[in-house]
């Protein structure tokens, strides 16, 4: 549970810091030419180096807890932009966000009170292609998303997203060997890779022309309910013994805070200018 927090803690920041350095980046030049400046900034680099350590700390929770923990904890990142938001781009957080913050944060110590130890299933090949499949659909679905408009593009988007990113937490589980021949031959290693990449893909399509509060929305409902019903129906997920209502719970009350911060989904479209 400490590195999943870990993960969310350094998720968080991370996209803090990737908007400050945007913003001293500047405007002109189009897309690329404004990654390249923001490149040039420290603040990336640093928020690039915190998503690559917030990645290996998600690893590591997903080998260690049910993937209902780490996807809820994850999902609590929202809360750790706000509160990055509020003190470094001087956002103004209102008392129902504040509340948010700290209903996320009941959820997550209702979640470690009760979550036990990962499944000791391995997962059935049947659900390595699955995973492999769902990845690829999500795959063309950021192909198409472009073509995409009204007031549902945003939340497909975002929903979208959110089954990529679920698929890597399933996939991490999924991945039992590290050994090269063991590895490229595991239908789950290319749903990571396929629906990461994808997953990408369809959140910076969905923020670009869509509602940031309505993808991420959909992307923290994709990235928490389906992860965490495979985890628990198919990789043998359980909770300690009689705290099956403490981690539902927990697991709602998580979710639903993170929801109420959905607008923290992409920190410069709520912060102050100086």
């Amino acid at each position: 549970m400490v590195c999943a927090l870990g993960a969310a803690v350094c998720f968080g920041t991370a996209t803090v810091l990737q908007a400050m350095a945007a913003r001293q980046a500047g405007a002109g030049g189009g897309e690329v030419a404004l990654l390249l400046r923001a490149l040039r900034q420290w603040r990336y680099l640093a928020g690039l180096a915190l998503d690559g350590l917030g990645f290996l700390f998600q690893i590591a929770a997903l080998r260690s807890i049910p993937i209902y923990a780490v996807s809820a904890a994850l999902a609590s990142s929202l809360a750790v932009t706000a509160v990055v938001a509020a003190r470094l781009l001087r956002a103004r957080l209102s008392g129902t966000e504040w509340g948010a913050v700290g209903v996320v944060c009941a959820g997550l110590a209702m979640l470690g009170l009760a979550s036990g130890p990962e499944g000791a299933e391995g997962g059935s090949q049947a659900l390595k292609w699955t995973m492999l499949a769902t990845a690829a659909g999500m795959a063309v679905l950021a192909l198409l998303g472009g073509r995409l408009s009204g007031r549902m593009r945003a939340l497909v988007l975002g929903l979208g997203a959110g089954f990529g990113f679920g698929v890597v937490e399933v996939a991490v589980r999924l991945v039992d060997s590290l050994r090269p021949a063991a590895l490229f031959t595991n239908p789950a290693f290319y749903a990571l890779l396929t629906g990461g990449a994808a997953a990408f893909v369809l959140l910076t399509s969905a923020l670009q022309r869509g509602s940031v509060t309505t993808a991420t929305a959909g992307m923290v409902i994709g990235e928490t309910i389906g992860p965490a019903a495979v985890g628990v129906v198919w990789l043998g997920d359980r909770t300690r013994e009689g705290l099956t209502w403490l981690a539902a719970l927990g697991f709602a009350v998580a979710v639903t805070g993170a929801l109420a911060l959905a607008r923290f989904g992409e920190a410069p479209a709520v912060a102050e200018e100086d």
